[in-house]
């Protein structure tokens, strides 16, 4: 009698630890999906053809790191006055298709010493690019326009 009630009860534990592993769940929330690829990771540049006197140019964002909700890197433009930005980006997902982002470095010009420049702005994630309307300040005053960076 004891064999038998040791054998049911072996035999109920194997079936409920056998249980418990058919339920077993895991999950992952995803990076968002650009242009089919699933990251934010890589190079992004831009080229305006005509650029206007308060705009910068040649933007430049190698995204070294993403998380769910964050991406950051490198950063470079140039901006009037011939002033060649560089310093680093960061950005916040603020939802699949936006990124609140900033980018802060030092720029330098022929004749000019090293100045402080930041701009920022919120990004629009599109299929293939990231569309960028920015607002800044440079030593030379004040810049704005809008950039569309591309992968590459």
């Amino acid at each position: 009698m004891k064999n038998r009630i040791l054998l049911v009860i072996c035999a109920v534990a194997g079936v409920a630890a056998a249980g418990c592993t058919g339920f077993e769940r895991k999950s992952s929330v995803t990076e968002p999906s650009i242009a089919g690829n699933n990251s934010l990771v890589g190079n992004w540049t831009s080229s305006t053809i005509v650029p206007t006197p308060s705009t910068c140019t040649d933007f430049k964002w190698a995204v070294t790191e993403q998380t769910p909700v964050a991406a950051k890197g490198s950063f470079s433009a140039t901006c009037p006055g011939d002033l060649k930005f560089t310093g680093t980006a960061e950005g916040a997902l603020t939802t699949a298709s936006t990124i609140d982002w900033k980018a802060t470095g030092n720029a330098t010009a022929p004749g000019l010493t090293s100045c402080a420049i930041s701009m920022s702005g919120t990004a629009s994630i599109g299929t293939d690019a990231i569309i960028v309307p920015y607002a800044g300040t440079t030593c030379l005053g004040t810049v704005k326009g809008i950039e569309t960076l591309r992968k590459h």
